[in-house]
C-alpha cells in the first residue's frame, strides 16, 4: 500500500510540475504582452499630447497646459500627467500624481538625452508606467511630458491565470490521483500480490487456485507459465519424498530439508512441533524506513532455524527487538521467514523488571557461569530467582495456551533460561511429549551443588520426557547430580531417571549445522570482502565469536602475541580478522571483557604492527551468515579457542564454506565439537605456546595434508548434520512410547 502511495504521489507531482511549468511560461508571455501594449498606448497618448502642449509651454501659457492635464488625466488608466520645464521645474500637474513620481530621475534623463524613456515603478497606489517624452519648439528640448498609466491591471490578469491553473491543477490532480490509485491498486498490484501468494505457493509446494494466480488480469500469460513451473515442481518434490521415504532408514546417505520433512511426517504423523527458546530467531527493529528484520547470533538459531524452515510448526521465544510488537498480531505472532513464511513466530512479552532478573540476573550472571568452566565466579541473587521462576512459568502458560486443542503435541524447549519449564507443563499437560535441549556444558556434581536452588532446577528439567546434551560427559555429570540432590530410581543402563511415577531419558546429541555436502561456494570469494575490511596480507586468520569469557578470546590474542615474537618472518603477511559480537552489554563482566579485548588488541598492534599494517584487527560488531561465508573460504587457519563449550557451532561453518578442502581449523580441546572434528588441530586455550606452534603448523603445512583433514572434518559434518541430530532426537522421543 505504500508503494502505491508513493507512485500515484511521485506521478501527481510530476502532473504539477509540468503545468506550473506551462502556467509560468503562459503567465510570462501574457505579461509582456500586455506590457508591450501598456507601452505602446502609453507613447501614442504621449505624442498626441506633445503637439498640445509644445506651444503654450514656449509661449508659457502655463493656464491652458493645466487644462489640457487635467482633462487627460480623467482616463481610468491614466494615474496623472505633469509637464517640465527644461530645468525640471514643475509647470502643471494632474492632481492626483504621486509625488514620487514627479521627482523621478527619467524626466531630466529623457530632456538630457533628447529620447523618450519609460520603465515601470512602484507607488503608492500600485504599479505603474511612467513615460518621459521630451519636448521640443524650434529644435530645442524646452521641456517634458511625463505619463504615468496604472499596470494594476497586468498584475491581476497574471494573478488570475495561476488561479484558475491552479484551480484546474486541484480538480485534476483529485480526479487523476483517485484514478491513479484505483489502477494501481486493484488493475497492477493486486493482481501482482496475487501472483507473489501463487509464486510462494508454489515454491511450498501447496496447490496453487486459478484464483489466486490472478487469471483474469492483464498478468494471465505469467501466470500460466507460472502454473507449468508448479506443476513441474509438485513432480519434482513428489519425487524427492519419494527418494527421501526409502532413504529414511539408510544413516548413511546425507540427511537434507526434504529427508528431515518426510521423517517428520512417518513418525509424527502431522502431530505439530513446539520449539521454545528465551532467543527469538528473528529481531524486528525500528529504523528510519520503518521496521526492518536480523537474526541474531547464537548457536541455537544457527541450528533450530533450518529444523523449523523444514518442519514447520511453532517457535515460541521472548520478543526482544523494537519493531517486536508492531510487526506481530494481537497474540504476538508472525511468520517468519518475513520473506517466505515456513513457520510461525510467537513472541512472548517481558518487561524490564523480568529481563534483568531472569535473564541478565539468574540465567546469565548465576547458570551461565556456574556451567561454564571459565574461573569466573556465578552470582546468586534471590530476587533473580523469583523473577526466573515468574517468567519460566509465564513460558509454560503460554506453551499451554498453544496446545490446549493439540492431542500429544510435542514441545522442544531449549537451553537453560527455560529449565523449569517441563515439570510446569507436565502438571497441566501429562500427554505431551517434552524434550530439554541443554545447549551449554553440564557442571560436575560438586560444581553444581553451590547453586541454592539446585533442587528445584533439577526438579524442573526432570519434568521432560527426554533430556539431551551434546557430549555422554554432559549427560554423565547430569546423572551424578540427579543422584546426588534428589531421590530417585537411576538406571545407568538405559540411562533413565525414574522419579514420582515419571520417567526422564539422558541421551547425547551433538548439535550441528544445516550442511548436506553440496557445494555452496563454487567459486573463489572475492578477497574485497577482506580488502573492505583493511586486510590484504598474503594469510588471513579469522575468529568469530560472541564478546563473552567463556570464548577465549583474551588468550587467543595472547597465542598470536606469541606467534608474532616467536615467528617475525610473518610480519606483514599474517593478519589476524576477530569479529567480536556485542553480547550482554548490560552485565557489568561483559562490558570489562569488552574493554580487556579491545585494549589487548591495541597494544598487541602497538607492539608489533607498522604504519601500513597491523597483526590483529578487530571488528566489534555482528556479521550476517551471508557476510560470513567468503570471510571463513578466505581464510587459511581458523582460531576456535573457548576455554570451555558446549558444542561451537562457527568451527562447522568453516569447516562447510571450505568446499576447496583447504583451510585449517585451530579447535580447543575444551569443545564439544573437538570429539566431532578429528581433522583440527586441537589445542590448550591457556598455553599461548601451544597455540602459537598451532596457528604456525596451520600455515606452514602441506597442501595435501590440508585437504586431508578439511575432507574429514566436512564428511563428518555432513554425516551429522542438524537435519539428522533433529530426526534422532524425534526418533527418540517417538520410541519412549
Amino acid at each position: 500500500m505504500r508503494l502505491v502511495f508513493l507512485i500515484t504521489g511521485g506521478i501527481m507531482v510530476a502532473i504539477a510540475l509540468i503545468v506550473g511549468g506551462f502556467t509560468f511560461f503562459q503567465a510570462n508571455s501574457e505579461e509582456l504582452n500586455l506590457s508591450a501594449d501598456l507601452q505602446y498606448r502609453t507613447r501614442v497618448l504621449a505624442d498626441s499630447l506633445a503637439g498640445s502642449i509644445e506651444s503654450p509651454l514656449a509661449n508659457h501659457a502655463i493656464t491652458s497646459i493645466q487644462s489640457v492635464v487635467d482633462r487627460i488625466a480623467q482616463n481610468e488608466r491614466v494615474v496623472g500627467l505633469g509637464v517640465f520645464d527644461s530645468t525640471g521645474a514643475v509647470i502643471a500637474l494632474s492632481s492626483d500624481l504621486p509625488q514620487d513620481i514627479s521627482r523621478n530621475p527619467l524626466i531630466t534623463k529623457s530632456m538630457d538625452s533628447d529620447t523618450q524613456t519609460g520603465s515601470f515603478a512602484q507607488s503608492a497606489s500600485g504599479r505603474v508606467y511612467v513615460f518621459a517624452n521630451p519636448l521640443h519648439y524650434e529644435n530645442q528640448v524646452i521641456g517634458a511630458l511625463v505619463v504615468a498609466q496604472s499596470a494594476n491591471y497586468i498584475d491581476a490578469t497574471i494573478w488570475g491565470i495561476w488561479r484558475d491553473s491552479m484551480l484546474r491543477l486541484l480538480v485534476q490532480l483529485i480526479f487523476i490521483g483517485l484514478a491513479l490509485f484505483a489502477l494501481l491498486r486493484w488493475v497492477i498490484f493486486k493482481p501482482l500480490s496475487k501472483l507473489t501468494e501463487s509464486i510462494r505457493a508454489a515454491r511450498r509446494g501447496d496447490i496453487v487456485t486459478e484464483d489466486e494466480r490472478g487469471s483474469h488480469s492483464f498478468l494471465r500469460p505469467l501466470t500460466n507459465e507460472i502454473s507449468e513451473i508448479s506443476t513441474n515442481l509438485k513432480q519434482a518434490r513428489f519425487a524427492a519424498r519419494e527418494e527421501a521415504r526409502m532413504r529414511l532408514e539408510k544413516l548413511d546417505s546425507p540427511w537434507t530439508a526434504a529427508r528431515l520433512k518426510e521423517f517428520i511426517h512417518a513418525y509424527l504423523k502431522n502431530r505439530p512441533i513446539i520449539v521454545v527458546s528465551n532467543r527469538e530467531p528473528y529481531v524486528h527493529t525500528k529504523g528510519k524506513n520503518g521496521a526492518t528484520w536480523s537474526v541474531p547470533a547464537g548457536g541455537v538459531i544457527t541450528a533450530l532455524e533450518p529444523v523449523m524452515e523444514a518442519c514447520g510448526g511453532t517457535w515460541i521465544a521472548h520478543g526482544s527487538g523494537t519493531a517486536d510488537k508492531s510487526v506481530a498480531d494481537s497474540e504476538g505472532r508472525i511468520a517468519v521467514p518475513p520473506d517466505e513464511p515456513k513457520y510461525t513466530l510467537k513472541r512472548v512479552w517481558l518487561t524490564e523488571k523480568e529481563i534483568k532478573g531472569y535473564l541478565d540476573g539468574f540465567s546469565n550472571e548465576a547458570l551461565w557461569p556456574l556451567c561454564h568452566m571459565a574461573h569466573t565466579r556465578p552470582l546468586f541473587r534471590t530476587e533473580d530467582w523469583g523473577q526466573y521462576r515468574k517468567v519460566n512459568g509465564l513460558f509454560a502458560k503460554t506453551i499451554l495456551n498453544e496446545i490446549k486443542h493439540v492431542e500429544r503435541p510435542i514441545v522442544l524447549v531449549q537451553d537453560y533460561h527455560l529449565s523449569l519449564v517441563p515439570a510446569m507443563m507436565k502438571k497441566s499437560r501429562p500427554d505431551a511429549q517434552v524434550v530439554l535441549f541443554w545447549h551449554i556444558p553440564w557442571p560436575s556434581a560438586a560444581q553444581f551443588s553451590i547453586c541454592p536452588w539446585r533442587k528445584e532446577i533439577l526438579e524442573g528439567i526432570l519434568g521432560a520426557d527426554l533430556v539431551g546434551f551434546h557430549t555422554q560427559q554432559y549427560c554423565n555429570n547430569f546423572m551424578d547430580t540427579v543422584a546426588g540432590e534428589i531421590e530417585s530410581r537411576i538406571d545407568y543402563e538405559h540411562f533413565s531417571i525414574a522419579r514420582n511415577d515419571h520417567q526422564t531419558y539422558v541421551k547425547p546429541f551433538p548439535i550441528s549445522i544445516a550442511f548436506t555436502g553440496s557445494t555452496e561456494l563454487k567459486d573463489i570469494p572475492d578477497r574485497g570482502a577482506l580488502e573492505r575490511l583493511g586486510v590484504g596480507t598474503e594469510f588471513v586468520g579469522i575468529g568469530v565469536e560472541r564478546l563473552d569469557y567463556t570464548k577465549g578470546i583474551l588468550e587467543r590474542l595472547k597465542g598470536l602475541e606469541f606467534f608474532f615474537a616467536s615467528h617475525p618472518e610473518f610480519k606483514e603477511r599474517f593478519t589476524f580478522l576477530q569479529i567480536a559480537s556485542p553480547s550482554r552489554e548490560t552485565i557489568a563482566k561483559y562490558r570489562e571483557y569488552a574493554e580487556s579485548v579491545k585494549t589487548e588488541a591495541a597494544r598487541i598492534n602497538a607492539l608489533f604492527g607498522t604504519r601500513d599494517w597491523k597483526p590483529i584487527h578487530l571488528e566489534h560488531r555482528t556479521f550476517s551468515h551471508a557476510e560470513l561465508k567468503p570471510l571463513y573460504r578466505l581464510a587459511h587457519v581458523c582460531l576456535v579457542t573457548p576455554v570451555h563449550d558446549g558444542m561451537n557451532l562457527v568451527s562447522k561453518e568453516y569447516v562447510a564454506a571450505h568446499d576447496d578442502e583447504s583451510g585449517v581449523l585451530v579447535l580447543s580441546q575444551f569443545t564439544g565439537a573437538s570429539r566431532d572434528l578429528k581433522g583440527a588441530l586441537l589445542i590448550n586455550p591457556y598455553s599461548a605456546e601451544n597455540t602459537a606452534e598451532a596457528i604456525f603448523k596451520a600455515l606452514t603445512m602441506s597442501p595435501t595434508e590440508r585437504h586431508r583433514r578439511m575432507k574429514t572434518m566436512r564428511n563428518s559434518v555432513r554425516d551429522y548434520n542438524v537435519y539428522r541430530w533433529s530426526a534422532e532426537l524425534i526418533k527418540a522421543l517417538t520410541h519412549l512410547d
